[in-house]
């Protein structure tokens, strides 16, 4: 059986709401063509050893989907009748796992969690009639994953190829409250175009999470380094030499960093020691200083990059004048960091303006339900 993905060699990226150019720019670096911004995510074509290349590299996706098949949909009972006619067994065995995420708007079929479910029934009731047994459903770690989208009555199957979301990098065994995710970490560090000329400083790090990203690009680790479960290898077109000689060719690029380049530092001391354990995850982790202490007690950073993702909201305590906090931190960017460039990502875009400085730009970025903004800071 001829699934679209191979008659067609297009796939869809899931990425977050305002990284769709960002997303376009770095997939087609790393082989895909014909790129499509659509909802939260990119159409794209590319062959198998792009896919693999993409599914291992990207910083910024979340999910590389698959197409199985598409059709119009008008009922649950049609819904489950056009998935039984695959061969599900091609996927997967009784043996193995599986789940299924759905979403639906302004269809027929109202409800994501009812479609999941009638997907989920056709998959199991397809095994059953075939081998008389039927693989397990687990929603956290599963072996396959597979996605329902039906948007205006067109339903698409597909498999995730990347077998659950690639934010989950595998470094980050420990985080503080609210803690950024790491695709907008990466995001952010795209964004600043750090390529390490400058030293590159967060004075406020919490876990680490963009020091981690930032070393990541930096040293050109792939995104998918530590990961060690891939949804392409339930393919029944998937080539393990080919995917073995993307992630070698990938892997030769590494590099380590010269120590002083990447800094970190935080008030918090459980914040101090989750990033430090993050940051030894990773290549050439241990040559980033991380400090405890408050910023404002610092020297400054001339000439230096800086990103931050000040406290908000949950990582603050209550009673804390976040009006005060944010005209301190502007301060200390004025009198202490001439020369530097500052990219400070604010969950809570209202307080802008409390910095002080005019931003050179500001670029919309969700994080979670956080509808955020990167500001751009010359301190001249």
């Amino acid at each position: 059986m001829d699934y679209d993905y191979q008659r067609k060699g297009r796939y869809f990226a899931q990425i977050a709401g305002g990284m769709e150019g960002l997303g376009a720019a770095e997939i087609e670096e790393l082989g895909a063509s014909e790129t499509a911004e659509a909802y939260r995510g990119l159409y794209f074509s590319a062959d198998r050893d792009a896919l693999y290349r993409i599914n291992y590299l990207t910083r910024l996706c979340t999910r590389i989907l698959a197409p199985l098949t598409s059709f119009k949909c008008h009922s649950s009972k049609y819904l489950y009748r056009r998935a039984r006619e695959i061969d599900w067994t091609a996927f997967l065995g009784a043996e193995h796992t599986f789940a299924v995420f759905a979403s639906v708007a302004n269809s027929a079929i109202r409800h994501s969690h009812y479609a999941a479910l009638c997907l989920k029934d056709a998959v199991v009731d397809t095994f059953r009639d075939a081998t008389g047994e039927r693989p397990d459903v687990d929603t956290l770690d599963p072996d396959v994953w597979f996605n329902l989208y039906i948007d205006n009555n067109m339903a698409t199957i597909s498999i995730d190829t990347s077998g659950g979301s690639l934010h989950r990098r595998g470094y980050r065994s420990a985080a503080g409250a609210a803690p950024m995710q790491e695709t907008l970490a990466a995001a952010i560090v795209r964004l600043s175009e750090w390529n390490g000329s400058r030293p590159l400083i967060d004075p406020m790090c919490g876990s680490g999470t963009l020091l981690c990203e930032a070393l990541m690009a930096c040293c050109r680790i792939p995104a998918g380094y530590l990961r060690r479960r891939w949804g392409f290898t339930a393919l029944p077109d998937f080539e393990p030499q080919l995917w073995k000689t993307v992630r070698e060719k990938a892997n030769a690029e590494i590099r380590e960093i010269p120590s002083g380049l990447l800094l970190g530092n935080d008030v918090d001391r459980d914040a101090v020691r989750q990033a430090k354990e993050n940051l030894r995850r990773l290549p050439s982790g241990d040559r980033v200083e991380i400090q405890l202490g408050d910023y404002r007690q610092l020297a400054g950073f001339e000439n230096h990059v800086i990103l931050c993702n000040p406290p908000y909201g949950v990582r603050l305590q209550k009673d804390t004048d976040l009006g005060g906090f944010y005209r301190e931190l502007g301060d200390f960017l004025k009198q202490h960091c001439k020369g530097s460039t500052a990219y400070i990502y604010f969950g809570e875009r209202q307080w802008i303006p409390a910095v002080g400085l005019h931003p050179q730009w500001r670029k919309p970025l969700v994080n979670g339900a956080l509808d955020g903004r990167l500001v751009k800071l010359d301190l001249y």
